[in-house]
């Protein structure tokens, strides 16, 4: 008897371990899991920076350029480069806010104060001289005038102490050249910063105005830039009648940028906004020519 239940209970445990196998992964299953492109995903130095402008169309250009497979893009502002509490964490703090890239993606980040901060060509090229750098710009005039609608509603909403346009940017009759906003829509003076340090090959410029009228021709011209293979297409974008401007659709998914964008701006008196465009016109000639290239702004 004692022979026999010996013999039941190796039965049995041979039973048991022939069930767990059966169960268990193979050593291929395992191998394969671990080459999983996705196991194999990691943060890195980004290899292309959106770098201004403040109020240009850097968030939609972010958000189409994420239409494309070979991009992993950050959702929010690092401001690495600008602030200096920011730099003083260092390469391995800058890395860590990056998103999980797979094996050939490009990383991307966006920060539209990096363009008018005169330290921050200089950082970026001994952090990575081989960045790719976008600039997306829109007519000033109407920049500044977003720059201006944004700290408005800021304000708002804080219930901070308003200020009319007019009271910033007049002074004695004439415009307040101390007005940040106004500052930051001279474009050559910002410009002449990068590309002391810069070749303008590693800058490609975006139309920020032909973005928002038709987007397609301008990210065929990103693709292009940054060695993309063709994916963008007319399927990615659509018109939202009630918004006003182009929505996106990635993978029978529809998303629109945040109600914030495309806020209306103020009333501006006609006199003002003659001498904005006259204002503007020789810095923009020096702008087209310091980047050869011209754009249909007032």
């Amino acid at each position: 008897e004692r022979f026999t239940l010996l013999v039941l209970m190796a039965a049995v445990t041979v039973a048991l371990l022939l069930f767990f196998f059966a169960r268990s992964p193979s050593l291929s299953t395992v191998v394969s899991r671990d080459h999983d492109p996705l196991s194999s995903a990691a943060r890195c130095l980004p290899d292309i920076i959106i770098i201004g402008v403040r109020k240009g169309g850097t968030r939609a250009l972010i958000e189409m350029l994420s239409l494309h497979s070979g991009v992993a893009a950050a959702q929010s502002e690092v401001h690495f480069f600008d602030w200096d509490s920011h730099y003083q964490r260092g390469a391995d703090w800058y890395v860590s806010q990056m998103p999980l890239a797979r094996s050939g993606q490009l990383t991307v980040e966006k920060t539209p104060a990096y363009f008018t901060s005169a330290r921050v060509p200089e950082r970026i090229r001994r952090m990575n001289p081989d960045a790719r750098l976008l600039l997306i710009v829109r007519e000033p005039t109407e920049r500044l005038l977003s720059d201006y609608t944004q700290v408005f509603h800021n304000r708002l909403e804080k219930r901070k102490r308003q200020q009319t346009l007019e009271t910033l940017l007049m002074r004695d009759g004439e415009l307040n050249l101390d007005y940040k906003a106004l500052n930051r829509s001279l474009y050559h003076v910002h410009m002449r910063r990068w590309l002391d340090v810069f070749p303008r090959s590693r800058v490609h410029l975006v139309d920020g105005d032909a973005l928002i009228r038709n987007p397609l021709p301008e990210m065929k011209e990103v693709e292009e830039f940054l060695h993309l293979e063709p994916q963008i297409n007319a399927t990615n974008f659509y018109f939202n009648q009630t918004k006003g401007f182009f929505c996106l659709r990635d993978r029978r998914r529809e998303r629109c940028l945040h109600g914030s964008k495309g806020r209306k701006h103020p009333r501006v008196a006609p006199e003002i906004l003659r001498k904005l465009y006259d204002f503007f016109h020789e810095p923009n000639q020096k702008f087209f020519e310091m980047v050869g290239r011209t754009f249909d702004w007032k």
